[in-house]
């Protein structure tokens, strides 16, 4: 069977309706007058989670509110308009756990929600998850060891003792499809996947390396396959907590197994029609709908598979 064309439709993640307008960001200020607008939309987090409403087609829905006056004591940061020019100013706000109530909308986190969010909700939510994860894990400066502060509207961080800036850190992973001779997909079970989980092999692209030859590196050192024709198909920042997912097929020149032990529990070649029963009794969970993962396997397919998502990890 013809492989399918090189590319990955509608990642969920990928989306995004906001312009970011980053030349506004060093404006002195500009989070004050911001704050001081009514129309300003905040979007509130409490341990990662943010407000959402259901819609009637069955999709979901932030829901953002005004400025309050207990914004100015909270770690916000500026996340871009609804327009190239003019339209509507976009914030992110961190509030502690206390700050919910019993009457506040329900919360849910980017991994629930972001496959089911509209174009400018999956941007805003994306981008106000991994610019958040990373301020919680860089406070202390990594040259002096002093505390840090935001600047420039939230998007970096200075530490006042010695005067360095410090910027938000994306971390490349490949994540890839391996598809043999004989059109069947290599799917792995991780150290601490549900006993049912698989999916695609993935890894850290490593100093000094190429994107091609992190992928036939991870491909050997978990499974021992020799991979080539790497060919990318697609990518999606995974803020979880500071990732870019890049999207790989990869056809292999060797199909015997021998698992990285400390990586990977299990590894097996599907052909359609095993993959099918295996989802179908119940034996085989694959990656949710927000994953990049489900995109390679359906990819593979040929088709959108419909199961329910369920977490891989027990």
């Amino acid at each position: 069977m013809a492989r399918a064309a090189a590319s990955l439709p509608s990642l969920p993640l990928s989306r995004g309706g906001l312009d970011r307008h980053s030349e506004l960001r060093t404006e002195p200020g500009l989070l004050d007058v911001l704050l001081d607008d009514p129309g300003t939309r905040v979007l509130e987090l409490v341990d990662g989670r943010a407000p959402v409403e259901e819609q009637i087609d069955g999709q979901v829905a932030l829901r953002y509110r005004a400025p309050d006056p207990d914004d100015r004591d909270r770690f916000v940061a500026y996340l871009g308009h609804d327009a190239p020019t003019g339209g509507t100013a976009y914030l992110v706000c961190v509030a502690p756990e206390t700050a919910a109530t019993t009457d506040d909308p329900q919360r849910r986190g980017l991994r629930a929600v972001g496959a089911s969010l509209g174009d400018l909700d999956a941007g805003v939510l994306t981008t106000a998850t991994g610019l958040t994860n990373w301020h919680q894990r860089h406070g202390f400066c990594p040259r002096c060891g002093s505390p840090t502060e935001p600047a420039q509207s939230g998007w970096i961080r200075v530490c006042p003792n010695d005067e360095s800036e410090h910027y938000p850190r994306t971390d490349p992973a490949v994540i890839m499809s391996v598809i043999d001779d004989r059109d069947r997909l290599l799917l792995a079970r991780g150290v601490g996947f549900a006993s049912s989980g698989m999916s695609v092999l993935a890894g850290f692209v490593e100093p000094g390396e190429s994107l091609a030859s992190a992928v036939a590196r991870e491909v050997h050192e978990e499974v021992g396959v020799t991979v080539t024709d790497v060919t990318y198909l697609g990518d999606q920042p995974w803020p979880f907590p500071s990732s870019l997912m890049i999207g790989f097929t990869a056809r292999a020149v060797t199909t015997d197994l021998t698992l990285q032990e400390s990586e990977i529990e299990a590894a097996q070649w599907f052909d359609r029609d095993e993959f099918t029963r295996a989802l179908a009794d119940g034996s085989l969970r694959i990656s949710s709908r927000i994953s990049i993962a489900r995109r390679l396997i359906e990819h593979w397919y040929g088709a959108e598979i419909d199961v329910a998502d369920a977490p891989l990890r027990g």
